[in-house]
């Protein structure tokens, strides 16, 4: 959900800046009702704009419908495996290799990798990843990010941070 009246910056500028990275559902929030409002923010990359005043149950469930469309829209096949340079991810067999080398990793290791595999040259922040591989009911666990990072760190051997970079504050980027 994204309200366009922010405090410090255009919320179709935000709208615009997630498109050019991510495909996830947004549903824009406004007081305008305007025609030509509504267009533009549909037109910027928006999936749906509800007007304020809104019930709850009219906005869970057009955030239903877009979840629903984005998995309808996707239509083509995840791909088996995924990699970033001499890293590559198997993701039927729960698999990782580096140099050809297998990987030894947990069940959490293994999905936060593949999350920034498949992410590889973003800078992914600590929300995403929590969101992504523990679950919405994470999003102030930070602790476990830093934690899993430095354990996939020592198994990759990038004990300087190289392959997987931290952004101070912000989150971390796997180097293709």
């Amino acid at each position: 959900m994204l309200d366009l009246g922010l405090p410090d910056i255009d919320g179709m500028t935000v709208c615009k800046r997630i498109r050019q990275w991510s495909e996830v559902p947004i549903i824009i929030l406004s007081a305008s009702d305007t025609e030509d409002r509504k267009v533009d923010a549909l037109n910027g990359g928006a999936d749906d704009y509800v007007t304020k005043p809104f019930g709850i149950a009219e906005l869970e469930a057009r955030i239903r419908a877009a979840i629903r469309h984005r998995a309808l829209d996707s239509g083509e096949p995840a791909p088996a495996t995924v990699s970033a340079g001499s890293l590559e991810i198997d993701l039927v067999h729960h698999e990782a290799r580096l140099d050809g080398d297998r990987v030894d990793l947990t069940a959490r290791e293994f999905d936060l990798l593949s999350f920034l595999t498949r992410h590889a040259g973003k800078t992914c922040t600590h929300q995403m990843i929590l969101s992504a591989v523990w679950g919405a009911g994470y999003s102030q666990e930070g602790q476990y990010v830093r934690t899993y990072v430095h354990r996939l760190r020592q198994k990759l051997h990038d004990e300087s941070g190289t392959l997987i970079r931290t952004a101070p504050g912000i989150g971390y980027s796997l180097q293709p």
